[in-house]
């Protein structure tokens, strides 16, 4: 079988404020207020930066990348909270699996975007039929996880993300639901695109689009106008038969149908009642590491460094990691680290999760 396949119609599926989303998931509190993820959550550290912010604090100003502290002179008034590996990654996880699910070959990129592939290159379903799909793709991960997405559609990957773009852009607007999915193709290709600047084709970056302006190429439709041969002498025959072709609205249409092994694996549990003994704390981290162990043992990896998050009845997040002395399948060996982990943690406060993470050697 071949690791990639090449589809008709490929769907950029991309989760909304994912962070912020699975923080409000578990917090309604925190739903249509100012929210931003990074770092610890303290806003006053200058070398952390925001990882996720709510649409209501970039109407402010704030960015991803951004200093927590200048995000907050932006957003006082935000709700700052410590980034939870543990849990951004359950979520994920989660979501793909419902997606994988409906029975289209996926290609996850990261914790909130992929591509689903649908439909045979040499008889295209029709438009409304990817269509269809995308509502019933976002229809069910809502159904399923609670969280909302938006959907670009196209022929290939990089046209689909950017029309998970535009959907994005209704989203973010508030529009009606059917307009969080977005079709981008030849049809529509120049009206949309001719007259933004280059880089807003996915991958052109500032520097090439300061090179291209340096020769007079400004825009999208200038740069599919701009003879492959120029390209070629300004950025060299792979860069510059990319750029023609990603100007046209072409790009890559497969989908990679072998997945890449999981870096981590991990397990938490949110208690119905606050740990409150160390007693009770060290039990309960010994039966997660019993079942995330389990797992990893049956995949045939190999552990080579535990982590453990420890989240407190008043949502203080910490998570700490420690390298094992030797890659090994003991779980006493394991436990031991477990527990001088937990140790090292004040703990003087209920504790509402735990969860233990064992990060894993690449296979062989």
């Amino acid at each position: 079988m071949t690791s990639a396949e090449r589809f008709a119609w490929l769907l950029h599926l991309d989760l909304d404020q994912f962070q912020v989303a699975v923080e409000r998931r578990r917090r309604p509190d925190l739903d249509r207020r100012q929210v931003i993820v990074g770092g610890d959550g303290d806003p006053s550290k200058p070398r952390q930066v925001v990882t996720c912010a709510s649409y209501e604090t970039r109407d402010l100003g704030v960015r991803a990348g951004m200093p927590l502290p200048a995000a907050h002179k932006k957003a006082p008034d935000a709700v700052y909270l410590p980034l939870d590996m543990e849990l951004y990654e359950d979520a994920s996880a989660q979501v793909w699996n419902v997606v994988r699910g409906l029975g289209h070959p996926v290609e996850v990129w990261g914790w909130d975007e992929g591509y689903v592939g649908f439909g045979d290159r040499d008889a295209p379903p029709a438009e409304d039929e990817v269509v269809a799909l995308a509502d019933r793709l976002r229809a069910t991960v809502r159904a399923e996880t609670g969280l909302a997405s938006c959907v670009g559609i196209s022929d290939n990957k990089q046209r689909a993300k950017i029309a998970a773009g535009f959907a994005k852009k209704a989203a973010r607007a508030g529009e009606d639901d059917d307009r969080r999915r977005f079709v981008l193709a030849d049809q529509n290709w120049y009206t949309l695109m001719g007259d933004r600047s280059a880089d807003a084709l996915w991958s052109v970056g500032s520097r090439t689009a300061k090179k291209l302006a340096e020769h007079g190429i400004d825009t999208v439709a200038q740069l599919a106008a701009a003879p492959l041969d120029d390209l070629i002498a300004l950025f060299g025959p792979h860069k510059g038969n990319w750029l023609y072709v990603l100007a046209r609205g072409g790009g890559d249409d497969s989908i990679s149908l072998v997945e890449p092994p999981a870096k981590s694996h991990s397990k938490s549990r949110t208690y119905p009642s606050d740990l409150t003994e160390r007693g009770q704390l060290h039990d309960a981290a010994r039966d997660l590491l019993r079942e995330v162990l389990a797992q990893v043992v049956d995949e045939g990896r190999m552990p080579v460094r535990v982590g453990v998050t420890v989240r407190t009845a008043t949502f203080f997040t910490r998570t700490k990691l420690r390298k094992l002395a030797e890659p090994s399948i003991d779980y006493d060996v394991i436990a031991a680290s477990v527990d001088e982990l937990l140790e090292a943690f004040p703990l003087d406060r209920p504790v509402r999760l735990l969860a233990v993470r064992l990060e894993l050697a690449p296979p062989d």
